[in-house]
């Protein structure tokens, strides 16, 4: 019986990870792998008190340190499902279940699960990925350099797509679903104004071609019903993300976007025992920094729940 167990492997994980370690709390943080999304990042800026880190360099970094306060890490495992054990807590308890049919007991649980990236969802999209369509503009703008390259996305992923695209490729499509951009006014001009950049609104995503790697992206036009085809060698799939969620719905509330509704103050979901951080919730920025603060939050109350309630043998 673990008195807490953390779900994910991202910055909000691990800061939960490092203050429970502190705090001797018993704890079990249960992952596929360390980094969250920033993995894919070439090189992160804003991360706190480093000027710059590669995405890679601060997953290695983020394991490092969780590792380092006493925790038991369960890696390569995700949960699949939750459920309350004699009502839940506080008389109550968790299980948890993973992909490998593991079973885990708990008291509490962190939800730092993070989100990934949502799909297209049309032919090719699947059989090509990686071999032409990408959904990191930053880790793979470079491997389009003198290529013509298509990006899908009216907000701000979409827009800085084509801003990391600009030094290499030889030409960017942005396809628009509806009849404007909807990303900060700044990075819009400079789009708009690029002579490599062309905008079309009203379009829809169809198919994406090519045999063993992407030769053209088909789309409907909206306002006439025609199907056209735009030749291009890559793909760039930035419509935003779908939080990882779906195991725990049936026990918390869940807003429109299924992201976890909580407490911002204590980080507490709809369901007693249970806290979330990051991207699954519904923090209105999604950004690492925020991620970490955010779950050191929740991860306090958790411990003053635990107290409060007499369910640890944890000590400051």
């Amino acid at each position: 019986m673990f008195e807490l167990i953390i779900i994910g492997g991202g910055p909000a994980a691990v800061a939960a990870g490092v203050y429970a370690g502190r705090k001797q709390i018993k704890t079990a943080l249960i992952t596929e792998t360390f980094g969250g999304q920033s993995i894919v990042s070439n090189e992160i800026y804003n991360w706190v008190g480093t000027k710059a880190i590669s995405g890679l360099k601060l997953a290695q970094d983020l394991e490092e340190h969780v590792r380092a306060h006493g925790i038991e890490i369960v890696d390569g495992e995700r949960v699949t499902a939750v459920a309350k054990v004699d009502g839940g807590p506080p008389a109550g308890h968790f299980s948890l279940t993973t992909s490998s049919g593991k079973i885990f007991e708990t008291k509490t649980i962190m939800i730092a699960s993070g989100s990934r990236r949502r799909r297209l969802g049309i032919p090719g999209e699947d059989r090509l990925d990686g071999k032409g369509v990408v959904f990191c503009s930053t880790c793979d703008a470079p491997l389009f350099k003198n290529k013509d390259v298509v990006v899908v996305g009216a907000g701000n992923a979409g827009l800085e797509a084509i801003v990391d695209s600009i030094p290499y490729a030889s030409s960017i499509t942005l396809l628009v679903r509806g009849t404007e951009l909807k990303g900060d006014s700044v990075t819009q001009d400079k789009v708009k104004s690029h002579p490599k950049v062309k905008i079309i609104y009203g379009a829809v995503p169809t198919e994406v071609l090519g045999e063993k790697v992407v030769n053209s992206v088909k789309y409907q036009d909206k306002a006439t019903g025609q199907t056209k085809e735009i030749q291009a060698q890559g793909l760039f799939v930035e419509i935003g993300s779908l939080p990882n969620s779906d195991f725990v719905k049936e026990l918390v509330t869940l807003n429109p976007g299924n992201e976890i509704v909580v407490d911002h103050k204590t980080q507490q979901s709809s369901c007693v025992g249970i806290w979330a951080a990051g991207d699954v919730s519904d923090v209105l920025y999604k950004q690492n920094n925020i991620s970490a603060g955010d779950a050191v939050k929740g991860l306090l109350n958790i411990y003053d729940f635990l107290h409060r309630n007499q369910l640890t043998g944890a000590h400051k």
